[in-house]
């Protein structure tokens, strides 16, 4: 017994005229500021006072946020 003679047919579209959204998202971690980057390391003993500092104050900065004002007071105490 014979099968009977299968038609194929194929269609095949074309992405040429597909329109490209104009919202790129950037990858990565978006911006947190403006400013120079600078990385630290502390001691441990330099960290536990720090996160003492940080305690005492009434706004409870974060960690950066704490050594920024403490390099303002540092700068600002030698005019």
């Amino acid at each position: 017994m014979a099968l009977p003679p299968v038609s194929t047919f194929c269609y095949q579209k074309s992405m040429a005229g597909a329109r490209v959204s104009d919202n790129k998202k950037k990858i990565g971690r978006p911006a947190t500021g403006v400013g120079t980057l600078i990385g630290v390391r502390l001691a441990e003993t330099d960290l536990i006072a720090l996160d003492a500092w940080i305690e005492v104050q009434d706004d409870n900065p974060s960690r950066p946020e704490a050594i920024r004002k403490i390099l303002r007071l540092g700068l600002n105490s030698q005019s």
